[in-house]
């Protein structure tokens, strides 16, 4: 069997690994902390208020008062949970928003590890936010985190179809599996960026991208209209908090894979545009434009029934998704 390569340097600098993992994660729970205001913000302004504005110059440090309030606040967990899988769930949600970072061309020679197959290692670690919706339902012992976490896992295991199809037409155009090379294959200018040709498996990824961070329209594993917060209603503190920065992480991971994949990454719109090494602001500005999106349906859309979820799953992308494929199949005969 072939070596995945990118991991070589593992064994000669171990030192830069564990560092560059350090520091994706704090940036990862620092995101979180901003996207939390900038939700916040986002939702004010849609709906005509002020949003958060007393702490801080316009409220700019409602961030850092949250996580002192949760930070004191006691973590209380029900007297017949099964305490460790209770614990580990909020870890299990995040830790996946976290990794899928190593694998991201943030710019020029800056990426963690430049994996041959970093699409397939995509895949396999936003599988894992499915397992801790999951631990997170039994490790409660509460029938409504338990129907909460049963509704997360149809959903999201529906969903990982579309977004894994939606993504085999950019390897095939492209020829690998490498995010740095998808990124280079983008190069010269906007007209080049592989969402022209794949425009509708880019909405399916974007759809499938909104059912798998739980946002509105998909967020039944929620409950809300429960009057509960479905698989999250017994945690408290700092074990709810991991559980918010997890959809916050994954909301950005989203974004950011979907700039890397379809609008070039790094690569900027036009060729005179590049800025060497600070192109990862580029990457930056498309990672925000997709999470305001992101936003913004969440506070325009209504949510799903749970026949409609699964409807739209199974009986529209995924057909969209395997017909596209054989377009672009067809056309690289063709072409």
């Amino acid at each position: 069997m072939g070596q995945v390569v990118g991991l070589e340097y593992l064994e000669q600098e171990p030192w830069r690994f564990l560092i560059s993992s350090a520091t994706v994660i704090f940036l990862v729970l620092n995101i979180a902390a901003v996207l939390t205001l900038a939700e916040r913000k986002v939702s004010a302004y849609i709906q005509l208020r002020y949003g958060p504005n007393r702490v801080g110059p316009r409220g700019v440090l409602q961030p850092a008062a949250d996580v002192i309030k949760l930070f004191i606040k006691e973590n209380v967990s029900p007297g017949r949970a099964d305490r460790w899988v209770f614990l580990a769930a909020p870890i299990a949600m995040f830790l996946p928003a976290a990794a899928v970072w190593l694998v991201i061309p943030f710019g020029p020679g800056m990426v963690v590890a430049d994996l041959n197959i970093g699409l397939v290692y995509f895949f396999a670690i936003t599988s894992i936010g499915a397992l801790g919706v999951i631990m997170a339902g039994y490790g409660s012992r509460s029938n409504f985190s338990l129907l909460g976490a049963l509704r997360g896992a149809g959903q999201m295991i529906s969903y990982e179809v579309p977004l894994i199809l939606s993504l085999l037409g950019v390897a095939m155009l492209t020829g690998s599996l490498s995010m740095v090379d998808i990124v280079e294959y983008q190069a010269g200018g906007f007209w080049n960026w592989i969402i022209w040709p794949q425009l509708p498996m880019f909405v399916a990824f974007f759809i499938s991208g909104l059912a798998e961070v739980k946002r509105i329209p998909f967020d039944l594993p929620e409950g809300e209209s429960e009057i509960v917060g479905g698989f999250m209603i017994e945690y408290s503190g700092m074990t709810w908090a991991l559980i918010q920065a997890a959809e916050f992480a994954s909301m950005a991971v989203m974004s950011a894979v979907a700039s890397t994949l379809f609008l070039g990454g790094w690569q900027p719109p036009l060729p005179f545009l590049d800025l060497g090494v600070f192109n990862w602001l580029w990457l930056g500005i498309k990672t925000t434009l997709l999470i305001f999106v992101f936003q913004w349906i969440r506070w325009t859309v209504p949510r799903l029934r749970m026949d409609q979820l699964m409807d739209l799953g199974w009986k529209i992308l995924v057909p969209v998704t395997i017909a596209w494929l054989f377009v672009t199949a067809g056309a690289m005969l063709v072409i």
